[in-house]
C-alpha cells in the first residue's frame, strides 16, 4: 500500500481525537489497545501508518471498529455489573419469612 499522504493523516489524527472524544477516552487508552507503549500522537501515527501498510484505509477502519467494539462491550459489562439486585442478607430473608408468616395467617 501506498504512504498515507500529510493531509490524510492530519484527518486521521483530527478523526481520532474527536472519536475518542466521543467515546470519554484518551490517546493513552488507545495507545493501550494499539499495544504501543507511548500515547503520544506520533507514535499512534507511526502504529496508524503501519496498518495502512498491512491492508489501507480498511485495515485502519477495521482496527479503530474493533477497538470501538471492546470498549462498548466493556461499558455494557460495566452497566450490567452495576445494576444487578444485591443478594439477600439475614435480616432481608428473616423479614420476608416474618411477612409471608402473617401472609398466610391473614
Amino acid at each position: 500500500m501506498s504512504k498515507l499522504s500529510q493531509k490524510e493523516e492530519k484527518e486521521l489524527v483530527s478523526f481520532i481525537k474527536d472519536w475518542l472524544k466521543s467515546h470519554g477516552y484518551n490517546q493513552k487508552d488507545l495507545a493501550n489497545e494499539l499495544n504501543i507503549k507511548s500515547s503520544r500522537t506520533s507514535e499512534i501515527i507511526l502504529k496508524i501508518n503501519e496498518l495502512h501498510k498491512k491492508g489501507g484505509m480498511f485495515n485502519i477502519a477495521k482496527n479503530l471498529i474493533k477497538i470501538e467494539q471492546k470498549w462498548l462491550n466493556d461499558i455494557k459489562n460495566d452497566f450490567t455489573e452495576n445494576n444487578q439486585t444485591p443478594p439477600y442478607n439475614q435480616l432481608d430473608i428473616d423479614s420476608l419469612v416474618k411477612q409471608m408468616n402473617q401472609d398466610t395467617n391473614e
